[in-house]
């Protein structure tokens, strides 16, 4: 009976009959503007139970009427939008409670007919925010929240989204002050009233509110304001010292002097520092959200690896919001994107992250060389799979196949390496085009020519891979399609920029300051590039290195270390029984571990010590890495 069922679908489907008619009625996206404003109002007060009440009022003409909940987020690069967490739907028009029905091959789509007689629609809904992070990022806390408008609205279909116009409230608990891009119409108490704006601008818009709040102007006097919006889990955290202060107006400076341009009428930092609700990144044309642990500010030495993430997403404004690839820019949140320039868009973003963490003083020059080693390093020995089987342009598939999920060998997978692996491609760009000009060109005229331009544009300025190559001959003639391609398709190391620097990659047994950062924030030892894996405090491996030795030996993700040598685990424990097998080549390393309900004991024939990576000059060039993270 099934197999009938499908055979006739099939056979109708062949015969151009559509047996999925409600598929066939979600209007595409048409470029004329909608008439009338959308209105929506969220209550965000329910912190107690995480949830965001949304009311909206949507003009709409009598007859069928299909309501979407975005789904192609952007910044996310992929098909995301939380549908899961939507719950509670009621429709209403004149008074009277419409039924809906559920787009069955397109479930972010919501059938309805519109009575005669009728204008609008009412919509209400609840947002039922994660409870735990196993759910999806926490948003809100008893003491902030963060308010993301693609998971608190639905929109008409039929209607490019720039021309839904959009009037907006928020309902925040009493006395919580917010940061956000959108701009205050008016106030009511603790509701707070918005001026109206596009709905695909909205959306780019989100709030962060707390309890415990504090904003910092990072360029006083300053006719386009940019403002660090702070909220916190205590008081305490919010305290900033001089320099830190600096050291993050210095950053505003610096992006500014690469650029020569804002695409924003004035910009947000909207930054949680909490150990509740979850961390994030993420860009928005004239602000970004970005979330990390309480310390970053009290603990500033332990913080180190947090801080190139605002480098790394105000960078966005320019690179992925203002010029963005032409297949990532759709007509609506629920037309599919295409990522095939992320190794742009992420990638040179990526790279600025870290040099203007240098530049702006968020990093020192030898924090940075640090860092630096450490991505190298990925692509000299750890990502094996880029060397075998997948380059870097699939890598840009990763946000829709696998949507950030946890991967059982990441490195032989190479997920998502369009950040790290675009980095170091842009690092060698930059060197390549210094050389070939004797120093009169840097990337940083690629940055300027590419990006810089439009001052207070903050519409979107499309490009294409041609594009990239003919700004770089511009710049400096060169076969850079050639040049691009190659690394972008081929299985090829990805670490001369660090030697066309001036610098050399290599492995000792003393981990770097940066390393010792990254074991100490994941409590784990990072033993990649000795016996091939990374361990958890309790002794839960990590990543396995593919064909490394304790790959070979039999190791896999997921086991837990239960002793070496015998002895009950710890780190130390295991670097030095790694460290001994470097002195006696009869003696390998032996782990007890456990897999699932079973226990045996594993020997890994590996002789060669500790090894981290660490850059150190190549004194027969010049030193042109120092160049590039000095502060202009």
């Amino acid at each position: 009976m099934k197999l009938t069922c499908l055979t006739s679908a099939l056979a109708a489907a062949a015969l151009g009959i559509s047996s999925f008619a409600a598929f066939a009625d979600v209007p595409p996206p048409r470029d004329v503007p909608f008439e009338g404003t959308v209105q929506i109002n969220v209550d965000a007060t329910d912190v107690a139970h995480r949830i965001f009440r949304v009311h909206e009022v949507i003009p709409a003409q009598p007859g069928p009427l299909t309501l979407l909940y975005p789904q192609w987020l952007p910044g996310n690069h992929s098909p995301t939008g939380p549908i899961d967490k939507l719950a509670g739907l009621v429709v209403t028009a004149n008074g009277k409670t419409l039924p809906w029905k559920r787009d069955t091959l397109n479930v972010y789509a919501f059938h309805v007919d519109v009575p005669a007689g009728a204008s609008s629609v009412e919509v209400a809904f609840q947002f039922l925010s994660p409870q735990e992070k196993n759910q999806g990022r926490v948003v809100m806390t008893p003491e902030m929240l963060n308010l993301q408008w693609n998971a608190s609205s639905l929109y008409p279909a039929g209607y490019a989204t720039k021309g839904i116009t959009a009037q907006t409230s928020v309902k925040f608990p009493a006395g919580w002050q917010f940061g956000s891009a959108l701009e205050v119409a008016s106030r009511d108490g603790d509701t707070v009233h918005f001026k109206p704006i596009s709905y695909d601008n909205l959306v780019d818009s989100p709030i962060y509110a707390g309890k415990y709040f504090k904003r910092v102007d990072l360029d006083p006097g300053a006719k386009v304001p940019v403002h660090l919006n702070i909220v916190a889990d205590a008081p305490k955290y919010l305290e900033i010292t001089p320099e830190q202060l600096k050291v993050h107006r210095n950053l505003v400076q610096q992006m500014y002097k690469l650029y020569g341009a804002r695409h924003y009428n004035h910009y947000d930092f909207l930054f949680s520092l909490s150990d509740k609700m979850s961390g994030n990144g993420l860009e928005h044309h004239r602000s970004s959200e970005n979330g990390v642990g309480t310390g970053y500010f009290t603990e500033w030495d332990k913080n180190v690896l947090d801080r190139d993430l605002l480098p790394h997403e105000f960078n966005h404004s320019w690179d992925g919001k203002y010029r963005r690839g032409a297949d990532l820019t759709t007509p609506s949140f629920n037309v599919p994107m295409e990522d095939s320039l992320l190794w742009v868009y992420e990638g040179q973003t990526q790279f600025w992250g870290f040099v203007m963490a240098a530049r702006s003083g968020l990093w020192s020059e030898a924090q940075t060389r640090d860092a630096l080693a450490e991505v190298a390093a990925r692509y000299d020995r750890g990502r094996p799979g880029l060397a075998s089987w997948r380059n870097l342009q699939d890598t840009t598939n990763d946000p829709i196949i696998a949507q950030r999920a946890p991967l059982p060998y990441r490195n032989y997978q190479a997920s998502e390496d369009y950040y790290s692996g675009g980095q170091m491609i842009w690092l060698d760009v930059d060197a390549k085009l210094r050389d070939l000009s004797r120093g009169k060109h840097s990337i940083d005229d690629f940055a300027k020519a590419f990006f810089g331009m439009n001052d207070g544009d903050w519409g979107v300025n499309t490009y294409v891979f041609e594009d990239v190559v003919k700004t770089l001959n511009d710049i400096q003639p060169y076969d850079w399609n050639s040049y691009l391609r190659t690394r972008l398709d081929g299985h090829g190391p990805l670490i001369g920029g660090v030697e066309g620097h001036g610098w050399k990659l290599v492995y000792d047994d003393k981990p770097s300051d940066m390393v010792k950062a990254i074991e100490a924030r994941r409590h784990s030892a990072d033993l990649t590039y000795s016996i091939g894996l990374s361990i958890g405090k309790s002794g839960a491996i990590g990543d396995v290195l593919w064909d490394s030795p304790a790959f070979k030996a039999g190791i896999s993700p997921g086991m837990t270390v239960v002793a070496v040598n015998n002895h009950e685990y710890d780190a130390d424990a295991l670097k030095d029984a790694i460290t001994a097998a470097a002195k006696d080549k009869s003696q390998p390393v032996e782990l007890l571990v456990k897999n699932f309900d079973e226990y045996k004991t594993v020997r890994i024939d590996y002789h060669g010590g500790l090894k981290y990576p660490h850059l150190v000059r190549d004194d027969s060039k010049p030193d042109t890495l120092g160049k590039l993270l000095k502060a202009r």
